[in-house]
């Protein structure tokens, strides 16, 4: 082998390198870390992750006890995958509720059964676009439809409080972009989401919630290929844009949950 073919391996092999280290977790950090988070949230106990939602939540999830399946195929899988895989030492436990075309009102009549019951001390919520869709098809006013998505949504977030004052919301904004079939009612989705995210944000103000800004992230994202590219429908985020969620998810959470710091999102 001689010295130029030698120098082409040596550089192809730190180029590798370089790339698995940037996807490494700092082990040391987490290490350090780690006990002290989980034990100011759940007094030493186990951390449940329940993620919440509608279609995009849902990712075609299994229905029964199949460990294969039980995540679905979307962000939820994601940060379960990944950050399962990261803190094993933690017995981590992760949910996904989440059901395809749910409204909050929906959630809400389903509550007991699937969150109550759970008893998670992380709860994640997405729900939105499917009652700015609703919305459409009502008599009902306007404001009307927002007050009760309020009502609602404050609703399961009482009774998730009531039953463990500590538990963590973290909530994410829902979003719709004018692509497919959207392109014709886009100004109903564009002033509907904009309204429900301000009730929305009213309401992690109140219950102390992280807030994860997925369209801010998809907005930054169309900067670097089309929307289509990150989702395909309007609503329902490719495989890429399922992973920017996840990404997002564990960047915001980290804020809460210190041992994600771990994670060099940027």
């Amino acid at each position: 082998m001689n010295h130029k073919t030698s120098r082409r391996i040596f550089l192809k092999s730190s180029a590798i390198a370089g790339i698995a280290t940037a996807f490494q977790v700092d082990r040391s950090l987490a290490s350090d870390i780690t006990e002290q988070s989980f034990s100011t949230l759940t007094d030493g106990k186990e951390l449940i992750i329940l993620f919440q939602g509608d279609s995009i939540t849902d990712g075609n999830r299994g229905r029964n006890k199949d460990p294969n399946h039980i995540m679905g195929h979307g962000y939820a899988f994601s940060v379960a995958s990944r950050v399962g895989a990261d803190f094993p030492e933690s017995k981590l436990t992760f949910y996904n509720r989440g059901i395809s075309g749910n409204k909050v009102s929906d959630l809400k009549n389903r509550w007991q059964a699937d969150t109550l019951s759970i008893k998670p001390n992380v709860l994640s919520i997405l729900v939105g676009i499917n009652d700015t869709s609703s919305f459409l098809n009502q008599q009902n006013t306007p404001e009307e439809n927002y007050n009760l998505f309020e009502t609602n949504y404050r609703d399961i977030l009482n009774q998730s409080r009531q039953q463990n004052p500590d538990t963590l919301f973290v909530i994410g904004l829902p979003f719709a972009y004018p692509v497919a079939k959207l392109k014709d009612k886009w100004s109903h989705y564009r002033d509907t989401l904009a309204e429900l995210t301000v009730r929305i944000k009213k309401l992690a103000k109140e219950f102390d919630a992280v807030i994860v800004n997925f369209p801010a992230v998809f907005d930054k994202a169309s900067k670097k290929a089309p929307i289509e590219y990150w989702m395909w429908d309007g609503i329902h985020p490719t495989v890429p844009g399922h992973e920017l969620m996840a990404r997002e998810w564990i960047k915001q959470v980290s804020a809460r949950l210190k041992f994600l710091k771990s994670y060099k999102y940027k």
